[in-house]
C-alpha cells in the first residue's frame, strides 16, 4: 500500500499557502504580472507593489527552494509547484522572479560563492531590495565571449577594471554587475578569464541605454574607466572564471524554458478566447477560419509538449545539481513556443495588432505589438538559437564538432 503521508503534507502546505496569500496579497493587484515585470526591469515599487515585494520577500517565497539560512523559503520541489498553483489560483506574482539577481546571479552565488558572499549578496536578493545585472558580451566578443578584452588588474588590495560591455540589460539600474574579466592576457583565452562582483554605485562606471525597435530600452553599453573591487569580489578561484560564466548561463537558459519562472501568476488568456473574440466562432463554438484553427490547436500542441518535456527533464535531473545540456533544447523549444503565440496573436487582431498608440487600440492591443517586437529577442540573448543548437549537436547528439579549425 502506498504511503500517503507526503499527499497529507502537501495538502497541509496547500492550505498554509492559500491561507497565507488570501491574508497578503492585495486584491488590487490581481492579473497585473506585467505591470510587475515593467517594474523589475527599472521602475519603482510604490504603493501595493512594494507592500507585495516586502511581504513575499519576508516571507522568502520569491525563492522558494533557496536556503532558510539566506532568507529563502526553504521548500521543496513539490511545495514549490504547490505554491505556484496557489499564486495562479489567487491571480498572484512573484515580484521579484524576473531580476538577474534571482534567476542567475543569486543561483550562481549559492553554487561558488564563499560563506561571506552567499552572507552578503543573497539575503538583499531575496528581499527584492538590489538590482543585478550581467557583464559578459562586448563590441569584440559576442557569440566568441571567449575573446573579451576587458581588463582586470591586481593592484595588491584591490582590482582595478577597464574595459566595455555591451547589452548589459538593465545596466542603468543595477546596484550590482556579475562581469567576466581577463586577469590574465598571457594565457589561453578561456583560462585567463575571471568572474568578479562588482559595485556598480561608482564613478567608474558610466552606463548609456540603447533604444530597441519596442521602444524600451533594457539594453546598455557600459564603460568601466578604472573601476574598483575588493580583493573578495571574485566569485570562484582566479582565472576561473570561464566555468563560472558558464555555469550562470545554463542557470539562465533555465529560466528561460519555464522552469525557473515557477510563480508568473496570472494565467495567460486562453488563444483560443482570443481568437473567437477577434476572429468569431461557428456554430459549434469553433474558430470560424479553419485553418487558423488547425494552427492554434498546433501551437496549444506544442506548448504541452514543452510543458511536459520540461517537467520530465525535471524529474530528471533530481539529485544531480549540475544543469544538464537539456535546457539548451528547451531554451529553444519555448522560444519557439512564445514567438509562435506572439505572431499568432498579433495576426488574430489583424489591424488592432498593430497600433502603437491612441485611444483606437486597447492597452492590450498596444502591449501585444511591443511583446511580438521585443520578443524577437528571444532567440538571440541567452544564448542565440543557433549556439543552442551547436550544443545539442554535440553535447546531447554527440556529433562532430565542426566549428573548430584544424
Amino acid at each position: 500500500m502506498a504511503d500517503s503521508s507526503g499527499d497529507i503534507e502537501l495538502d497541509g502546505f496547500r492550505a498554509e499557502a492559500r491561507a497565507w496569500l488570501d491574508a497578503n496579497f492585495p486584491p488590487s493587484l490581481k492579473g497585473k504580472a506585467g505591470a510587475a515585470m515593467a517594474l523589475m526591469e527599472g521602475g519603482a515599487f510604490e504603493g501595493d507593489f512594494k507592500v507585495w515585494r516586502e511581504r513575499m520577500g519576508a516571507k522568502g517565497w520569491g525563492t522558494p527552494t533557496w536556503p532558510k539560512k539566506y532568507g529563502g523559503g526553504g521548500l521543496t520541489a513539490a511545495e514549490a509547484r504547490v505554491l505556484a498553483q496557489e499564486m495562479a489560483r489567487a491571480g498572484a506574482f512573484n515580484p521579484m522572479v524576473q531580476g538577474m539577481g534571482v534567476t542567475m546571479i543569486g543561483p550562481t552565488i549559492l553554487d561558488y560563492g564563499t560563506e561571506e558572499q552567499k552572507a552578503k549578496h543573497i539575503p538583499p536578493i531575496v528581499r527584492g531590495e538590489v538590482r543585478w545585472c550581467v557583464g559578459y558580451s562586448e563590441p569584440g566578443a559576442g557569440s566568441d565571449l571567449a575573446s573579451l578584452q576587458t581588463k582586470c588588474e591586481d593592484k595588491g588590495d584591490h582590482w582595478l577594471i577597464n574595459g566595455q560591455k555591451i547589452w548589459t540589460s538593465g545596466a542603468q539600474y543595477s546596484d550590482w554587475c556579475g562581469c567576466l574579466v581577463r586577469t590574465d592576457p598571457t594565457v589561453k583565452k578561456h583560462d585567463g578569464i575571471s568572474f568578479i562582483l562588482l559595485d556598480m554605485h561608482q564613478k567608474g562606471v558610466e552606463t548609456r541605454p540603447i533604444k530597441l525597435i519596442a521602444g524600451a530600452s533594457p539594453f546598455c553599453e557600459t564603460f568601466f574607466t578604472d573601476a574598483v573591487a575588493p580583493k573578495d569580489a571574485l566569485l570562484g578561484e582566479l582565472n576561473k572564471g570561464w566555468t563560472v560564466g558558464k555555469r550562470l548561463l545554463q542557470h539562465e537558459r533555465a529560466s528561460q524554458t519555464g522552469g525557473g519562472n515557477p510563480m508568473g501568476g496570472g494565467r495567460q488568456v486562453s488563444l483560443q478566447d482570443v481568437a473567437k473574440r477577434y476572429v468569431g466562432a461557428d456554430e459549434k463554438g469553433r474558430i470560424a477560419d479553419a485553418d487558423l484553427r488547425i494552427r492554434v490547436a498546433q501551437h496549444l500542441m506544442d506548448t504541452r509538449a514543452h510543458t511536459l518535456t520540461l517537467a520530465r527533464a525535471v524529474a530528471e535531473s533530481k539529485g544531480n545539481q549540475e544543469p544538464s545540456n537539456a535546457n539548451s533544447v528547451l531554451k529553444n523549444s519555448a522560444t519557439h513556443v512564445a514567438q509562435v503565440r506572439a505572431e499568432l496573436t498579433l495576426e488574430i487582431m489583424g489591424t488592432q495588432g498593430l497600433g502603437w498608440e491612441g485611444d483606437a487600440f486597447t492597452n492590450e492591443e498596444l502591449e501585444t505589438v511591443r511583446g511580438w517586437l521585443s520578443g524577437k529577442a528571444m532567440s538571440i540573448y541567452g544564448g542565440s538559437f543557433e549556439i543552442q543548437n551547436n550544443i545539442v549537436s554535440k553535447r546531447i547528439l554527440g556529433l562532430p564538432d565542426t566549428t573548430q579549425s584544424t
